[in-house]
């Protein structure tokens, strides 16, 4: 596995993020797909309570495809930044957490998603919103937010950055 892990450290992609441009971008990329996901995923979870009442909730539906794109180019950058030095990733408790939160967000998120397409039309004729929409909502925004924290978390405690 060591092996595996040096040859792509040492992948001519890996070196050019290393040691140029690409490790900038990559992490400007992230950033923007951190901001977007928690931006969105908080104001459909404000809304689910009680605030922005002026918005329908079927309307927020609109939101979940750029939360989507945001996850790809999450992944995508993440996978570049994590080419420059896979060995240390893999031994950083933080950024195993941090990756296994991210998948867990995403897959409740996509719950959540299948009950605001299937009862948002309900919540807004009722005024209402389902406790099971609440519930999910308000889990994926955690997630979230202890994705963005483990970020932070494995760029300040782990031994990771020399950039």
């Amino acid at each position: 596995m060591r092996d595996v892990l040096d040859w792509l450290a040492k992948s001519s992609y890996a070196i050019w993020v290393d040691e140029s441009a690409g490790w900038p971008i990559a992490l400007t990329i992230h950033a923007f797909g951190v901001a977007i996901i928690i931006g969105l995923m908080f104001i459909i979870g404000l809304r689910l309570m009680g605030l922005f009442r002026t918005m329908p909730y079927t309307a927020l539906n609109r939101l979940m495809p750029y939360i989507w794109i945001a996850a790809v180019f999450q992944a995508v950058s993440g996978f570049t930044l994590w080419l420059t030095r896979p060995a240390a990733y893999l031994a950083d408790g933080m950024f195993e957490v941090k990756i296994a939160v991210f998948v867990v967000a995403l897959i409740i998120t996509a719950y959540f998603q299948g009950t605001l397409r299937r009862e948002a039309a309900g919540w807004d004729a009722s005024g209402k919103v389902s406790s099971r929409g609440v519930k999910l909502v308000a889990a994926s925004c955690v997630l979230w937010a202890i994705v963005v924290i483990g970020g932070r978390l494995t760029a300040y405690l782990g031994s990771l950055y020399t950039h």
